[in-house]
């Protein structure tokens, strides 16, 4: 009698390189202080007046690109909470605010239907428009990437990024990672201040948090969008929410100003901030 099989059939491949710079982030990251918060944002009034600017105008706002403008204004008035440490004993603390996001670009020629998330630094989000911004966005979406081509932060030389992931880790770790730490400027340069993430809303029947691990001093990820009962003028109606998590670096900031920032960032978005007809358009 045989034994039974217990592996079945499988399937083996090689480990991609360019996973590695995300393995770094994660190490890295975990050695952040990161305090997440979760909230439910009303965006009602947000999701009706992109839906009225494509229905009027033909123009597609992305929901992305307007929670970008939400928090970039958010953290222009808060500035400490994108605070970066120099040393031991300084911060550095930044007019602009350049936020990185995570954006699907096609592997190889458009249309072959494999994608790679790629990370794109919005510069000086604070000062565009929605619609610049989700112009931006969309723009970088449609950048075709190479087979087997990374990317680390802002950087693009295929030859630089290369190396960099085949490099054993002790080696990442002292000639990348510990000078992008030291060196706020070069960090900013390189990664932006602040990070935006979205979780995605395919298959989501529900509100839905994520807590990332990042190594921004100002990490917000974005979850599903649900429809839920809300209070209007005393009456009990359906709105709809996002779920949405803070991460702040308890290292750079304290629970009081970071209660402030939600505030001011709650109010933006259940607004609609950016979305009227003057706003969207003004770079």
């Amino acid at each position: 009698m045989h034994p039974p099989d217990l592996i079945g059939s499988f399937e083996e491949r090689q480990f991609p390189d360019f996973r590695n710079p995300t393995i770094d982030t994660m190490i890295w990251g975990s050695k952040r202080h990161h305090v997440p918060i979760l909230l439910e944002i009303d965006v009602t009034a947000a999701r009706d007046a992109i839906h009225d600017q494509k229905r009027k105008t033909g123009e597609s706002i992305s929901f992305t690109g307007w929670i970008v403008k939400c928090l970039a204004q958010a953290v222009s008035e808060h500035k400490s909470i994108h605070a970066l440490r120099k040393g031991k004993r300084r911060l550095v603390i930044f007019d602009d605010v350049d936020v990185t996001t995570i954006v699907e670009r096609a592997v190889g020629q458009p249309g072959a239907g494999e994608t790679l998330p790629m990370p794109y630094i919005v510069r000086k989000a604070n000062e565009k428009s929605v619609a610049v911004i989700s112009s931006e966005i969309r723009a970088a979406q449609q950048l075709p990437v190479a087979a087997g081509e990374v990317q680390i932060g802002s950087t693009r030389a295929t030859w630089i990024t290369k190396i960099s992931t085949m490099l054993p880790q002790f080696v990442r770790d002292l000639f990348f990672w510990q000078p992008l730490f030291r060196h706020p400027f070069l960090f900013k340069r390189m990664m932006g201040t602040v990070s935006l993430t979205s979780l995605g809303m395919a298959g989501q029947s529900g509100m839905s948090w994520g807590i990332p691990i990042g190594i921004h001093p100002l990490i917000v990820a974005v979850g599903a969008i649900a429809k839920r009962p809300g209070i209007v003028d005393e009456q009990i109606v359906v709105r709809e929410y996002v779920g949405l998590t803070v991460l702040f670096d308890h290292d750079v900031t304290d629970g009081a100003p970071v209660a402030r920032f939600i505030r001011r960032l709650q109010e933006l978005m259940a607004s609609g901030y950016g979305l009227r007809a003057a706003e969207v358009f003004e770079a």
